[in-house]
């Protein structure tokens, strides 16, 4: 999962290499600096002349300003590399769920997949900068550091075999008991990201229902929860800070008490004050380096859950690929079903789709009318295998969908759904989904034909009307006109409507199927409708019940011989829907 995840760095290989560079530069000064200070302090016990004071103190002004610089820019360097791998690894995700399927995304809820992407991939770049900077430092200025006290000190420099295994005893418990914790707080930012998608999709229904309160009641207890397991963790992790500070001052006591009855008593024959003041700036450097440890080991103990959900995601293999040969041509919109059945997980018990066979030659229009849960619209999307069947076969042009490139497949496939969905940008921009190319004439045709040209026109900017994330500044109906354009601009070989002029009168509805003959006369149409009337033209109609295909025929053939549809087209003419 790491070596995955280092992949990410590609082209900021080069700031990330000058990061260790300077980190090790600025950790060899610094190591070296208590070492020439130590010698002068002996030169001035010892009376030396002031010039060569001078010379050693603007060597030591060197030393720090050339510490500082490379400090400095290891700090530019790793911030450009650290962001330039958040940047590629957000890439890599985004891309990969690009290729999932649908059966992989119903694997991961669209808001665990939006924390990975923004609260976890955070924590990476975090996490990186931390290894590429502190992480690199912390342990060469200890090694150095250490080398250096047992040169200056001697065997007083042995504090730190004791003080070293006590500290990191400490920070393994710290992080073996806090980890449990930090996992189930990311299990719970996703039900509260989860929480407030839904909430915001849902604004009108919690208003309209005046539920305001309710909803804020369950996000507190929500972010209530999150908070008293960050506590947990943070109170233990917490435990570093007085664990690092009882070792510095042990380490400047022991140093002091002992060096100082050393000197004392043979006269500085074994030890000198220079080498004392050295043992007591190596110590706090030794012991600092440990303390930035024990942070990267917390920030890595963070963010290893992070690591982990990142990892699945880019581990993640789509369910749905392409053949070894694909098949980069259809021929046409001929949609034939031979003995399918699907179900959407190979666990589940019951079957989506039973004992399915059909035939629709290119250029029919059929209608699919049936209730609830009766299984029209994951019939449909057998069609651009969205899914793959669990049994039998769907071909599309004659050939098998799975012999296709999908993307040729899909490309020749466009589906306008009942839930449509309409990008931030301007009205053209949304229309030309169905067609990078089209002309502001097309657009228009286009617009007509799917009787959405006389309201984009009402508004002041037309078609250069910017349109809000979701469409949320239109209506349904006018969302779904626009949807609908939009899938004729791909002029498709095969259009499917899953129940997408339900927010338009039926006056709208037919003139809307009337330019479907005009518009692509060739292109099969498949219409799903709660409608008699939206069908009741469709050169086949299909009654759906349970996952089957309970009857099938014109109009006039159900009328005579479907219980079924009678009933749903004498309610629905008694009501006056037929004549509006």
């Amino acid at each position: 999962m790491y070596k995955k995840l280092l992949r990410c760095v590609r082209e900021y290989k080069k700031p990330t290499l000058l990061t260790l560079l300077f980190i090790v530069l600025e950790a060899v000064i610094e190591c070296l600096i208590p070492f020439i200070t130590a010698d002068l302090v002996n030169r001035i016990e010892a009376g030396t002349n002031l010039s060569r004071v001078i010379q050693t103190g603007l060597l030591l002004i060197g030393m720090a300003v050339l510490s500082l610089t490379c400090g400095g820019i290891a700090g530019v360097t790793c911030a450009k590399a650290s962001a330039g791998f958040s940047k590629n690894l957000r890439h890599d995700v985004f891309k990969n769920i690009q290729t999932f399927s649908f059966e992989n995304m119903d694997k991961f809820s669209s808001a665990s997949l939006v924390t990975r992407m923004t609260t976890d991939i955070g924590n990476a770049q975090m996490s990186f900068m931390m290894l590429i900077r502190i992480a690199v430092r912390a342990p060469l200025m200890l090694i150095f550091s250490t080398v250096m006290a047992f040169i200056m000190g001697g065997w007083l420099a042995t504090s730190f075999v004791v003080i070293i295994p006590v500290l990191a005893c400490g920070l393994l418990l710290v992080a073996r008991f806090a980890m449990p914790a930090f996992r189930r707080v990311f299990k719970k930012y996703d039900r509260l990201n989860e929480s407030i998608e839904e909430n915001v999709r849902g604004m009108r229904v919690v208003k309209g229902f005046s539920r305001e309160e309710y909803e804020r009641e369950k996000f507190d207890a929500a972010s209530d929860d999150i908070r008293k397991d960050f506590t947990r963790a943070e109170r233990l992790v917490a435990m570093n800070g007085p664990l690092m500070q009882f070792c510095i001052y042990f380490n400047m006591v022991f140093v002091l008490l002992v060096g100082s009855r050393l000197i004392i008593g043979n006269g500085g024959a074994t030890i000198n004050v220079g080498e004392i003041s050295a043992m007591l700036t190596y110590g706090m450097q030794i012991l600092m380096q440990l303390m930035m440890l024990s942070m990267i080991y917390v920030t890595l103990t963070i963010s290893a859950e992070s690591f982990k959900r990142i990892g699945e995601v880019l581990d993640e293999q789509p369910t749905l690929a392409n053949p070894a040969e694909p098949i980069t041509t259809v021929e046409n919109g001929a949609i034939t079903f031979r003995g399918v059945n699907f179900k959407y997980s190979a666990k589940a018990e019951k079957y989506a789709l039973s004992d399915i066979d059909l035939s629709i030659p290119s250029g029919a229009t059929v209608g699919i009318l049936g209730g609830t849960g009766s299984g029209k619209s994951t019939l449909v999307q057998l069609i651009p295998r969205l899914y793959d069947v669990s049994e039998g076969t769907v071909e599309v042009g004659g050939v098998d969908v799975r012999q296709y490139d999908m993307d040729t497949l899909r490309g020749a496939v466009a589906m306008v759904l009942q839930k449509n969905l309409l990008f931030a940008g301007t009205i053209k921009e949304n229309l030309r989904w169905g067609n990078p190319d089209a002309t502001d004439e097309e657009l228009v045709e286009a617009c007509k034909l799917a009787q959405a040209h006389d309201f984009v026109s009402s508004f002041p900017d037309g078609y250069d009307t910017h349109i809000e994330q979701g469409g949320s500044n239109v209506s349904g109906g006018q969302k779904q006109r626009l949807c609908i354009a939009r899938a004729l601009l791909k002029r498709p070989k095969i259009l499917i409507l899953d129940d997408s002029t339900s927010a338009v009168d039926t006056r709208t509805d037919a003139l809307i199927r009337a330019g479907f003959k005009s518009y692509i006369p060739e292109t099969t149409k498949i219409i799903i409708a709660q409608r008699v009337a939206s069908v009741q033209d469709a050169d086949l109609i299909l009654m759906m019940e349970g996952g089957r295909i309970a009857a099938a025929g014109t109009h006039g053939e159900l009328l005579a011989s479907c219980e079924m549809y009678q009933e749903i087209y004498t309610q629905q003419t008694k009501g006056g829907d037929d004549h509006e």
